[in-house]
């Protein structure tokens, strides 16, 4: 007697590779996705930089005294003088470091315009306007010709000149995020002060896995004399504090961001060797380790080729988490001065800078770098959460 099929016959099981699972649970974590469109974001920011910033000057560096420390959202007029002489920048140049002005830029409340000189009456705020007037004046005398790269221009009327100045040679900006004490824009400094946030994050990163996985790797495969070795370095280095062992650094290796780089990248690899020696430990007497040392692969070639891909995700989640101490830790430098020096900018740095104004009207200018800092460095956090859950075997 033959069996009818089942009318309704069982859904087939959803499955895939490990990495499609991983995949699948990270995109269910909504934070953990925010986050990462958040650090995507930052990251293109800073990539395309001088792209996107209304100051194009290196390090947005544009200082217009002027009108320092004004309000976000503040608009004024200014006149761009021809410099008599100006260098191409080739792109590529242009994208890593920005170019410099090829005009000066007057910041001005009125002009008096003829065919012979330009006399600039130059901005002035309602509180310092009778200051300097009385000091050194607000006049300013421009002429068109030469001296400025415009002998050609030949206005033969007062009129003519007027016209051509006003449409060719007047500019009108508006600063979003205000300026700060030494006039320059606000925003362009924070937008490319992700740079080195993102920068010394990447190269930290990558360097504390390079120093942490070769010294985990030994410990933990050799065990015996080399173990202990090991275990007694990294215990060493575990018992300094982060801040003080990246200050001696940086005081050994001077000032600068390459000291920066390399000082907080040798602080950060003690985390990434313990838990690649805790990781090896378990999985060095497995059967296939001792497969590939029956078939006679040497040492090195079963630490890399063999366990280290067994290994990835625990190095993969504690490398977000040291991202977002590198930011934190390269923030507190530029902030005590040993780190990224001035003109250019960091979120650190741009905090010391106007730490001052916080009790004045002008907080804004250390606030949003320190809530730049903070939502990322929340966002590595939150993407090494997602990265923990989805990378779980449990699961």
């Amino acid at each position: 007697m033959s069996r009818k099929p089942n009318p309704n016959p069982p859904a087939p099981l959803k499955g895939g590779s490990p990495k499609a699972l991983a995949w699948k649970r990270f995109r269910s974590n909504k934070l953990g996705m925010v986050s990462c469109f958040y650090v995507v974001v930052w990251a293109l920011l800073a990539m395309f930089a001088y792209v996107v910033i209304p100051d194009k000057t290196p390090n947005a560096n544009r200082q217009l005294l002027e009108i320092s420390t004004k309000k976000p959202g503040f608009e004024v007029d200014m006149l761009m003088v021809p410099k008599e002489t100006t260098t191409k920048t080739p792109y590529y140049r242009f994208l890593l470091q920005g170019r410099p002005d090829d005009c000066v830029y007057l910041p001005f409340d009125s002009l008096n315009i003829n065919k012979e000189q330009t006399t600039v009456f130059l901005y002035q705020s309602e509180e310092s306007a009778t200051v300097r007037t009385e000091i050194v004046g607000n006049e300013e005398f421009v002429r068109f010709g030469a001296s400025t790269g415009s002998a050609a221009l030949g206005f033969t009327s007062d009129a003519e000149a007027e016209q051509y100045i006003r449409s060719h040679c007047v500019k009108h900006r508006k600063f979003l995020l205000g300026t700060d004490q030494f006039g320059r824009d606000f925003l362009s400094r924070l937008v490319l002060g992700s740079r080195i946030s993102l920068m010394v994050g990447f190269i930290a990163v990558l360097l504390s896995l390079m120093i942490g996985i070769v010294i985990g790797s030994l410990g933990g495969f050799f065990r015996g004399k080399v173990d202990d070795a090991v275990v007694w370095f990294v215990n060493v280095v575990w018992s300094i504090p982060t801040l003080l062992l990246v200050i001696a650094i940086t005081f050994a290796l001077g000032k600068g961001i390459a000291q920066v780089f390399i000082a907080v990248g040798l602080t950060m690899w003690v985390e990434v060797a313990r838990i690649v020696r805790g990781q090896i430990l378990s999985i060095r007497e497995t059967t296939f380790v001792e497969a590939s040392k029956a078939l006679g692969f040497n040492n090195l070639r079963i630490i890399f080729k063999h366990i280290l891909p067994n290994i990835l995700n625990p190095i993969i989640v504690v490398s977000a988490a040291n991202f977002a101490s590198a930011i934190l830790l390269e923030a507190g430098l530029s902030f005590l001065g040993i780190g990224v020096q001035p003109p250019m900018p960091s979120w650190g740095s741009m905090i010391k800078e106007n730490y001052a104004f916080i009790i004045l009207d002008a907080a804004y200018l250390a606030i949003l770098p320190g809530i730049a800092i903070m939502l990322l460095v929340l966002a590595f956090m939150l993407i090494g959460n997602a990265l923990r859950e989805a990378l779980d075997v449990k699961n």
